[in-house]
């Protein structure tokens, strides 16, 4: 567990500190498009934060492959080498797109391309465990349709859902998180080695995002663009392939005791394949339902729109930050109770469970809008936005503002403040990328 947290904070550092960077690049390059129709940040926005994140998956497989455990993952399978290959193409496609424009069948085609050079260096599914059957051996031509299928849907329904400061970073957080319990449970909980790499790629996913988000947090001053979307949704996609198509099924029949057993145990791994993925189910659901409603209206499927789950979220007046929290509340509940429903299916308190926080969850829709402030403590942690402004009474004066008026600053507590809160200015942030 050291050598993989070891593998996230690096990972995660370096994504950090490559993100300002690359923002000064990305405005220096031109890399800001105008506004369209159906963004709704305000301003011009930077994109290729994907660079960062590619730099910060090359960090965290160079450390792991340096490591005594970790390590013996680059000597005892190609997979770490397959999905360097396939990022790197994906990678560069995002960024062509992101700073020129790329048609959507281009895109599509270079999507397949790299999905197919991982299943060349051998990053495939190699066999489906079926509830009442068993583990079922793929063809060649099967496994590599599907192994394709699979991180082309993946891709997409990831950029889909990147529409809102942070949503699609945090989300994908979120359900690497969920697949890297699963993935360790099966390397160390029954000592399948196959299982190694997808723990791997999982860790090094969080890091990428988690490094990425303090800068695409409301209000961004960076997007992670086609080139960010993409590739860690091509990483998510490779986690999910490596455990399914390398796992063998008899390696954990031999602790469970039978087939029927082992195929409950892999619950994780065959529902991602058939929804696609149930730790991203958000994303794919949208992914479906923007298809549908774009075939419906006649127009293309890559036609772009305002009809997404984040867009309808702001239209009936939850804000940026509530609409984020609510897509992430939703993704963490399908994700984490899939992987508590793999470990304890028998149990009726995961059902309770997510009955009572679906309940909570629609409680938090009619709470009153969230805006993000750090605590006292984390004021020297936390980008400047999130921290609390003080302004001083001598300016205020001059141009008419207020000084701080916080709780504290008022000597207000408890009830009082909460009561006193409603009747303080609103301050706007003001993005930096003006």
């Amino acid at each position: 567990m050291r050598e993989y947290l070891l593998t996230l904070c690096v990972a995660a550092a370096v994504t950090y500190l490559l993100t300002g960077p690359v923002r000064k690049f990305a405005i220096a390059a031109g890399a800001m498009p105008e506004i369209r129709a159906r963004d709704v940040h305000r301003e011009p926005t930077p994109r290729l934060g994907g660079i960062a994140l590619f730099g910060g998956l090359c960090a965290g497989l160079l450390v792991a492959s340096r490591l005594m455990n970790v390590g013996d993952v680059f000597t005892l399978s190609n997979e770490p080498r397959a999905l360097l290959s396939g990022a790197g193409l994906i990678w560069l496609l995002g960024v062509l797109d992101d700073k020129w424009g790329v048609d959507a069948l281009i895109k599509l085609g270079g999507q397949m391309i790299a999905a197919g050079v991982m299943v060349w260096q051998g990053l495939t599914i190699l066999w489906l465990p079926v509830p009442g059957i068993g583990a079922v051996a793929l063809s060649p031509v099967q496994s590599t349709l599907l192994t394709v299928a699979l991180v082309v849907i993946t891709i997409n329904a990831v950029n889909f859902v990147d529409g809102l400061d942070g949503l699609a970073a945090g989300m994908v957080c979120i359900s690497g998180i969920a697949f890297f319990m699963y993935a360790y449970r099966l390397w160390f909980g029954y000592g399948v080695e196959q299982a190694a790499p997808g723990t791997l790629f999982s860790a090094i996913l969080i890091g990428m995002c988690v490094g990425f988000l303090p800068h695409n947090i409301h209000p961004a001053r960076i997007f992670m663009g086609d080139s960010g979307s993409m590739l860690i949704g091509l990483v998510m996609a490779a986690s999910a392939i490596s455990i399914t198509g390398q796992v063998d099924p008899d390696v954990i029949t031999n602790t469970t005791g039978s087939v029927r057993s082992t195929v409950h145990e892999m619950v994780p791994v065959y529902i991602p394949l058939l929804l696609p993925l149930t730790l991203i189910a958000i994303p794919a659901a949208d992914l479906v339902l923007a298809i549908v409603r774009r075939t419906w209206n006649g127009q293309s499927p890559f036609a772009a729109d305002r009809g997404h789950l984040h867009h309808r979220l702001l239209e009936i007046g939850h804000s940026h930050s509530r609409a984020v929290l609510i897509m992430y509340f939703w993704s963490a509940l399908i994700a984490f109770g899939t992987v508590a429903y793999s470990a304890r299916s028998s149990s009726m308190w995961i059902l309770l469970a997510v009955v009572l926080l679906s309940a909570v969850g629609l409680v938090v829709l009619l709470l009153p809008r969230f805006k993000p402030r750090a605590p006292r403590w984390a004021q020297s942690f936390v980008p400047p936005r999130y921290r609390r402004r003080k302004v001083n009474p001598a300016d205020a004066q001059l141009d008419g503002s207020q000084p701080d008026q916080t709780p504290e600053a008022l000597g207000l507590h408890g009830a009082t403040a909460v009561g006193e809160r409603s009747n303080l200015p609103e301050r706007r942030s003001v993005s930096s990328s003006r």
